[in-house]
């Protein structure tokens, strides 16, 4: 995600894809980002730092799911994916992110406290409609428990670790961001 100055609560949605990384690395999922014409709107925030294997491209079109992204995402599995998206513009590349994910049959999560737009109006009705669409809208907090699926397995102290050591700000993106 670029920076997103322009953005209501910037922090929030920063410490929120920052807990998202974090977990995906104990999870072993894999990151994907891309960067929307960096070299007009800017690199990727400082604040976040991806993983060594993470996927990483630039793009002009809205969409993330861009040729060299399908490829990746093919090689490493010819199956449908569950995809987490957090990011800018909720109502322009989230949402076509989204709607392409979904028409090729992945299942899509929206974490509503990863994710945000310059006006805050638009945010509410894109997530209203990707849930019309079949993308899942939900918290990350709720993703990583479902990531998990049970408390019996090896990550899952390090997981509620992070859950407790993000809470504050968690609860905070949840009453800012999660307004729909």
């Amino acid at each position: 995600m670029a920076r997103p100055n322009r953005l209501p609560n910037p922090a929030l949605l920063i410490s929120t894809a920052q807990k998202v990384l974090k977990a995906s690395a104990t999870l072993n999922i894999p990151v994907y980002a891309t960067t929307q014409n960096a070299a007009r709107l800017g690199s990727l925030c400082s604040e976040l730092t991806l993983p060594p294997a993470a996927f990483e491209a630039d793009k002009t079109a809205f969409s993330m799911l861009i040729p060299s992204l399908r490829s990746a995402l093919t090689a490493a599995s010819p199956s449908s994916y569950q995809i987490a998206i957090v990011g800018i513009e909720t109502h322009v590349c989230v949402t076509q992110t989204a709607l392409d994910l979904l028409a090729e049959g992945h299942k899509v999560y929206v974490l509503a406290d990863g994710v945000s737009s310059c006006n805050e109006g638009e945010r509410g009705v894109a997530l209203r409609r990707l849930e019309r669409e079949g993308a899942i809208v939900t918290t990350s907090e709720g993703w990583l428990y479902e990531c998990m699926g049970d408390a019996s397995i090896a990550e899952f102290k390090t997981i509620a670790g992070l859950v407790k050591e993000t809470k504050a700000s968690t609860t905070d993106a949840v009453q800012a961001l999660c307004k729909m």
